[in-house]
């Protein structure tokens, strides 16, 4: 019989990573905790979905970066088809504002994947104890302030103009696309980099990347 508890009863786990060596040290790991059982695993995102809704585990344990669908974008689906559902991440990023994603679509807790054998079952028995689990590490992290966002540092017109900028775009263009002077162009451009503390183009790409304006 399934519980939800860390008593005598299994706690059914199901695993997604899509590395297979490293899925099945994870496994072995996983059935050395006391009174859970791995009854499932993924290889992706979208496995896992599928996984979670036929076998209805007690925890889901996942990877972030994986082919197709992450997992951080699955979990947010299992969250809502399955919301007593408990998730654990278990990843190798350590960035706050991935771990804060995955808070936000759902994650019962966080673990780092060199974490020692003994706190993987601390973790596992946590969240299924008591709903939560954050390493001390990943606590210090979640208690940083966040990055400003690009909307927060620069103006919609200088987002605007940043996005084209770093499209290649040259100021005439962008003057043509937005319905603007080049010389005001060239005036944003120069309070964007002053703003920014940035001072060629390729300083400038690198963080509209980092900030999501484009993709990489």
């Amino acid at each position: 019989m399934t519980s939800r508890s860390t008593g005598i009863s299994t706690i059914r786990i199901v695993i997604a990573e899509d590395q297979a060596m490293v899925r099945s040290a994870i496994i072995a790991l996983v059935d050395t905790v006391r009174g859970a059982h791995v009854v499932g695993e993924a290889r992706d995102g979208r496995e896992l979905i599928e996984l979670a809704d036929r076998l209805q585990p007690d925890l889901v344990m996942t990877d972030i970066s994986m082919p197709g669908m992450d997992g951080i974008t699955a979990i947010a689906q299992i969250k809502a088809r399955h919301p007593r559902m408990h998730v654990l991440m278990l990843s190798m990023h350590n960035s706050a504002d991935v771990v804060r994603r995955a808070v936000a679509c759902g994650a019962s807790g966080y673990v780092m994947k060199d974490a020692p054998a003994f706190e993987l079952e601390h973790a596992v028995h946590t969240v299924m104890r008591s709903g939560t689990y954050f390493s001390p590490a990943i606590t210090a992290l979640l208690l940083q302030p966040g990055e400003p966002s690009a909307d927060q540092e620069l103006t919609p017109r200088q987002v605007e103009i940043v996005k084209l900028m770093v499209r290649g775009r040259s100021a005439a263009d962008v003057a043509r696309d937005l319905g603007l002077s080049p010389k005001t162009v060239a005036v944003h451009r120069t309070r964007i980099m002053e703003r920014l503390g940035l001072r060629d183009m390729a300083s400038l790409t690198l963080y509209a990347v980092r900030k999501g304006l484009v993709k990489p």
